[in-house]
């Protein structure tokens, strides 16, 4: 009996690609905000966007919980369990990366936010974006693939230069800032921004895969 054969003669779960587009619409969400959160001189409003965040993290959480319990119970599914676990893991980590930097300015209180946050902030809104884009199109990988692994190169892209910017940002303030205090709290802060558009990235890689495996 070729079990391949079976498998691919039944039906297999379609609610995994509303799932995992849940996933990457809560983190364009929440990146809209941090981009405001950074932007803010008026703490009190950083406050309200910082717990306008969680509540999108809560929410992904909520989805990432769902798509791991239908792992456990659904026969057939559209791609290798594996990969989509992984990329629920990784769509989870682009919003637990923006929900950490919007908490650490509340926990830290820098003195200001530097320019720099808001650019890299804006570069975690345009790969969240891509990466909604490209997770709407897997449910029809074979027919949009060229334009998948488009989005995929395009969040390697924008990682690269978030690097950059964040590795100017280390190299001015290392040269100008005098209160080591402040160095530490505003090194986090922007660390948490970079780390969204890696986590973004890693997103295109495993969807990559999957075009290697399906299309």
């Amino acid at each position: 009996m070729n079990n391949s054969f079976f498998a691919r003669l039944m039906p297999k779960e379609p609610k995994f690609y509303g799932l995992l587009r849940q996933m990457a619409e809560i983190s364009t969400e929440a990146a809209v905000l941090v981009i405001e959160c950074v932007k803010t001189r008026d703490f009190e409003q950083v406050i309200e966007y910082a717990k306008k965040i969680k509540a999108y993290e809560k929410k992904g959480d909520n989805t990432l919980i769902q798509i791991f319990d239908e792992l456990n119970t659904t026969f057939i599914t559209p791609f290798d369990r594996e990969d989509i676990h992984d990329l629920a893991n990784c769509l989870d980590d682009v919003m637990d990366f923006i929900n950490s930097c919007a908490k650490k300015i509340v926990l830290y209180r820098p003195k200001q936010t530097p320019d720099s946050a808001l650019v890299l902030a804006q570069l975690v809104d345009k790969a969240s974006d891509i990466v909604l884009k490209a997770v709407d199109e897997l449910s029809s990988v074979k027919n949009n693939a060229k334009n998948i692994k488009i989005y995929c190169n395009e969040l390697h892209d924008i990682e690269n230069q978030a690097d950059e910017v964040y590795e100017e940002f280390l190299s001015n303030l290392f040269a100008n800032e005098k209160d080591n205090i402040e160095v530490i709290k505003l090194k986090e802060i922007m660390q948490e921004l970079e780390k969204a558009t890696d986590a973004a990235e890693d997103v295109g890689k495993i969807i990559k895969t999957i075009i290697v495996k399906y299309a």
